[in-house]
């Protein structure tokens, strides 16, 4: 067994592998070096790292392709390396999709500062992560949706809602999710499994950079039955409807005029991972009784939102933790589940089904009383 973590950089910068060759080599991790994607396929076998990190735009074969190749032939946690602008928002959004674990900045020249905290961070932390195989999303949709349809899984029974939504009014509630690291494809997993009829809105507070998040939410909505925005500013909650946090900022409940809202905030200086979800929940939490409610905490690296949706369950409210087996890394929900603060533990494929039976039947059922 290992003693010393294994990364294989690729970067057809030469500059760029000296870089972050000496970073993680400063952090106590065994580093090799690829210059190209050729060159990382062919010493993946041999080598067998327990991280890649991959640069995403290369010449010849790029670093989609790469990835595409590595998880299919020689699945591995891999962190995409990237400027992390919003012309590069797509491909390092489709390699998430993909099963890369995260993206992060590329280290400048000069103080690298938190850039280089964060690449030391996310590469520790991918190299206890699940590789994640991603294909055919469109026929895993189509089977899952037939899955939820029939009745092959229930998860332990839990008293419903008191009241479902009428839109922004006083009897809607919200399900708040929080996720970061493999979040993109855990998203996947159960965003586009909600029916439209869905009954209550839900917030997301996705970890990333600024750049990213209106890309995210426009994939989303091409998937989903819902409509997906990004929070770009204060936006009345409606049932039907996914609200994603804008990155780089939090995002925080209020009421105005009678309504729900979700508002984009400054990022607090006082919370380390951006949007939120702590500060999402405790927001809610101030505004709507406990019942009204539900707090899912997914994938990812720290303990942002296990806090907050342990007093959320402490008061009676619902949540549920992503489990191992499906959470690229367990950081976050394992968190909630130490505190005892989860009252469903779930893979990434059966939230969805467990949202709905929580809720719509009773929607549908006081709609035609």
């Amino acid at each position: 067994m290992r003693t010393v973590p294994v990364v294989l950089v690729v970067d057809d910068s030469a500059l760029m592998r000296r870089r972050i060759t000496d970073l993680l080599g400063e952090a106590g991790f065994r580093v090799e070096t690829a210059a190209t994607g050729e060159e990382a396929l062919a010493r993946l076998p041999v080598l067998d790292p327990d991280v890649v990190t991959l640069d995403v735009t290369m010449p010849g074969m790029d670093g989609l392709a790469c990835l595409a190749r590595i998880m299919v032939e020689h699945p591995k946690p891999v962190v995409m390396v990237s400027a992390l602008t919003g012309a590069g928002a797509e491909e390092t959004l489709e390699a998430l999709r993909l099963g890369a674990v995260e993206a992060v900045q590329k280290p400048a020249a000069g103080s690298i500062g938190r850039i280089g905290e964060e690449l030391v961070e996310t590469v520790r932390a991918a190299a206890s992560a699940r590789p994640r195989r991603v294909h055919g999303l469109r026929e895993r949709l189509r089977l899952a949706r037939a899955r939820i349809a029939g009745e092959d899984f229930v998860a332990p029974a839990l008293p419903a809602p008191s009241s479902p939504a009428a839109a922004g009014g006083e009897g809607q509630g919200v399900v708040l999710v929080g996720v970061s690291t493999g979040g993109p494809s855990t998203l996947e997993d159960i965003l586009p499994l909600l029916p439209a009829d869905f009954p209550w809105p839900v917030v997301v507070a996705q970890h990333m950079p600024a750049a990213f998040t209106a890309t995210l939410a426009r994939r989303l909505d091409e998937l989903c039955a819902l409509r997906v925005v990004e929070v770009e500013r204060a936006t009345v909650l409606e049932p039907g409807m996914v609200c994603i946090a804008r990155g780089g900022a939090d995002v925080e409940l209020a009421r105005r005029g009678g309504r729900l809202q979700a508002v984009s905030v400054p990022a607090s200086p006082d919370r380390p991972w951006h949007p939120n979800a702590d500060r999402l929940v405790t927001s809610a939490l101030r505004l709507l009784p406990p019942d009204r409610l539900v707090g899912v905490l997914l994938t990812g690296m720290g303990n942002d939102g296990a806090a907050s949706m342990a007093e959320l369950h402490a008061r009676g409210g619902r949540t549920i933790a992503e489990s191992e087996d499906s959470a690229v890394v367990f950081g976050m929900p394992q968190d909630l589940i130490r505190r005892g603060g989860a009252g469903v533990v779930l893979p990434s494929d059966r939230v969805a089904g467990q949202l709905t039976r929580w809720l719509l039947p009773v929607a549908r059922r006081i709609g035609t009383e």
